[in-house]
């Protein structure tokens, strides 16, 4: 029993080193997937330019946030200049005329409001898991779908105020006076729900991706490591990420969807200081969205989600793990020489 426990001690790690880990995931998926999303926009801007006021939904792959165009030419992220025949294309002419910097440039809103909120949600689902798997008896197996719902809606709860604070920030120019002011008149007026407006469509896109992801993911894991007969490496956990993403991404597109519209909408009411004119509950905005472009309107967007999400997914989850492996092995070295240290005196 001891023995066991000693091993249990070094093949563990603490909640600060799965922070480390996850921000290092974060921070690095990020560098990968902004790009891919400044050329969306840069194609999505020249087809429809954004006018004043007009909000969209920027994603690294991670986290989605909302962002209100002051003027049609004042950032240089979504600033509709020249013309893109495709994607590589986009890539070619940014670069060339702007410099390989301009495919970063909206990198800093995105760690702001990414990293804190990935380093929160994954070391809350490792907490979980291990808690529930020894409580769960028999059906330990399922402890990463239950561990990984619990964990979205935690993260996505204690962000939404501040994504509501950073939308206010970009659609005007106020001070920190200005907008606590706005803040308190909001809250005095429809109370402290005001401040997790659109956070029901954001968990019902989330939890069901949270829990599929981490159920097939861990599932996947173990597969790939019994048929190749070797602990989780890169390449596996890159694998198991992968189509883990793929998988929760196709199940949950229609709420992601609705998501969008309701983010869209919301960002413009606010950027104009409008109150909402319709129904934001997710069943109508599912049926405004059937009755404008059919049933294939849920699923609009299916291939930029899975090229965008299956990538992010991976390279998030393969980073987490060998971070989470590193420190692992770090403790049971520091664990060996404190052992040695002991045994001499």
């Amino acid at each position: 029993m001891t023995s066991q426990s000693s091993q249990a001690a070094a093949d563990s790690i603490t909640p600060l080193q799965q922070m480390i880990s996850s921000c290092s995931g974060a921070i690095l998926t990020s560098l990968f997937v902004t790009p891919l999303d400044v050329i969306k926009i840069r194609l999505q801007a020249q087809i429809s330019p954004f006018p004043k006021g007009k909000c969209f939904v920027y994603c690294n792959g991670l986290m989605d946030h909302i962002c209100v165009c002051e003027n049609g030419n004042s950032k240089a992220w979504y600033k509709p200049r020249g013309h893109f025949n495709g994607t590589m294309d986009a890539f070619i002419k940014i670069v060339r005329v702007e410099g390989i910097k301009s495919l970063w440039s909206g990198l800093p809103p995105t760690l702001v409001m990414a990293v804190p909120a990935t380093v929160m949600y994954f070391t809350c689902y490792d907490q979980l898991r291990a808690a529930l798997m020894l409580r769960m008896g028999d059906q330990a197996d399922k402890a990463p779908l239950l561990a990984g719902a619990i964990a979205r809606v935690g993260s996505a709860t204690l962000i939404s105020p501040l994504e509501l604070i950073r939308t206010k920030l970009q659609s005007e120019r106020q001070s920190y006076q200005e907008l606590s002011a706005v803040i308190r008149s909001a809250v005095q007026t429809e109370g402290w729900l005001a401040l997790w407006r659109g956070l029901g469509p954001t968990l019902l896109r989330d939890v069901p991706f949270s829990a599929l992801y981490w159920y097939n993911y861990e599932k996947g894991k173990a597969w790939l490591c019994q048929y190749k007969s070797s602990d989780p490496t890169i390449t596996i956990t890159f694998i198991a990420g992968a189509v883990s993403g793929s998988i929760a991404s196709v199940v949950t597109l229609p709420f992601d969807v609705v998501k969008t519209r309701r983010q869209v909408e919301l960002g413009e009411l606010q950027a104009k200081n409008l109150s909402p004119q319709a129904s934001s509950l997710t069943y109508d905005v599912m049926k405004r969205i059937v009755g404008e472009n059919g049933f294939r309107g849920l699923f609009a967007g299916f291939m930029p989600r899975l090229i965008k999400v299956a990538p992010a997914c991976a390279i998030m989850i393969s980073t987490y793990e060998f971070g989470k492996t590193f420190f692992r092995k770090r403790n049971q070295e520091n664990m060996r020489v404190l052992t040695l240290q002991t045994s001499n005196t």
